[in-house]
């Protein structure tokens, strides 16, 4: 979105869309714990079903809802909300027992392709590469998705998944950043996000080389990312303009982390499997979730979100609690260490949704200075 686009949503007050979000808080809240199920930790609800769902409810039930959430009210057409309803409900029946999984998992996969579809009117309004790729990327996570419904393992809809992300975010960072990246940017990107689709297909046949050629594709996008993204610039700066740089490149670690990870062959043996997991969807997509909450929720929701300082609690949680779990944990081999690594991610996500809807509250005054409004200007251009 544009910088136009958020000013003029912000001054909007708070809007159904809201509503949109509680099935995909639901499915968070639900990944969570299935999370520390997982883990053999104490959990809230303990189902054997949410252990088997865990992954799709974070990636395609939260992540999916949200990205859809953001999409449909980029076309802000009524047709195009049908993407993150069904991704909501999807979510929402993967965790209740009495519904058949199946059932569910039909649901998820009908949500990802009215999201597929959605970038249809998107690519008429704006012949652009960027959204080609976002188009792209959503066909994988459909592609995930359909491939979970016929009981493919987890392994091997991974891969998917990890296209559906990667790529989807990386897209919107070239779309916001488009000035610092040059001309040819969605032409890279496209390029790659394209070439990540034909070693995907290799993996089918071939696990090990798709594995090394993923990793090829990801070590190269991730290379080209942080040469030309404008937060190498504005890390330096202060206030949300430095703690969302410092997000997108922590993001942009855990990223290489999993390329590299991958270049050694299909992640059969659990603990890089873990890495690989956790390192795509929550040092690299929480990351960039962290990073781009304060611009990006406003617009979508009608609410204004005050940055504070506070925000840096769930980000370093975040970035400590993956070194604990990947490194000793992993690495180590050392279940304690993978445990509260675990444990703290959980926390540092759970942190960052009470310190969101307190930053979201409205204050005692509403009023703005001429100062403030250009601070938050300069601050979405930076960003951005």
């Amino acid at each position: 979105m544009t910088t136009a686009t958020l000013a003029a949503h912000r001054k909007a007050g708070p809007g159904p869309r809201l509503g949109w979000l509680l099935p995909a808080g639901f499915a968070l809240l639900a990944g969570l714990d299935a999370g520390l199920v997982l883990l053999g930790l104490p959990a809230p609800v303990n189902s054997g079903r949410l252990a088997e769902v865990h992954g799709v409810l974070l990636v395609l039930g939260f992540v999916g809802t949200v990205i859809a959430l953001e999409r449909a009210t980029a076309l802000d057409r009524w047709y195009g909300y049908a993407a993150p309803l069904l991704l909501g409900a999807g979510g929402v029946l993967l965790v209740l027992a009495p519904v058949p999984l199946t059932l569910a998992k039909v649901v998820v996969a009908s949500g990802m392709a009215a999201f597929t579809l959605l970038y249809v009117p998107l690519w008429r309004r704006q012949h652009d590469h960027v959204q080609l790729t976002e188009l792209l990327a959503t066909a994988f996570g459909l592609a995930g998705a359909i491939l979970w419904i016929g009981r493919v393992e987890m392994l091997h809809v991974l891969p998917w998944l990890i296209g559906f992300v990667v790529f989807t975010i990386a897209a919107e960072r070239v779309e916001l950043a488009r000035i610092t990246m040059g001309a040819g940017a969605g032409v890279r990107l496209l390029a790659h996000a394209v070439a990540f689709g034909l070693a995907l297909l290799i993996g089918t046949g071939l696990p090990d080389l798709g594995a090394v050629l993923t990793g090829l594709v990801l070590c190269s996008l991730v290379a080209w990312l942080v040469i030309h993204d404008v937060a190498r610039r504005t890390i330096r700066l202060t206030g949300v303009t430095r703690y969302a740089a410092a997000c997108i490149l922590a993001g942009y670690v855990w990223l290489s982390l999993a390329a590299l990870l991958l270049l050694l062959g299909a992640p059969t043996r659990q603990p890089v499997y873990d890495a690989i997991v956790h390192s795509v969807f929550l040092g690299y997509t929480i990351s960039m979730i962290l990073a781009h909450a304060p611009t990006i929720l406003p617009a979508v929701l009608h609410v204004r979100m005050k940055y504070r300082p506070v925000f840096w609690v769930p980000a370093i949680t975040l970035q400590l609690a993956l070194i604990v779990r990947i490194w000793f944990g992993d690495g180590l081999g050392h279940p304690l260490a993978w445990q509260i690594g675990g444990a703290g991610g959980v926390l540092a996500i759970l942190l960052f949704l009470l310190v969101a809807v307190g930053s979201s509250l409205p204050g005692r005054s509403r009023s703005r200075t001429g100062a403030a409004a250009a601070t938050d200007r300069r601050t979405e251009s930076s960003v951005s």
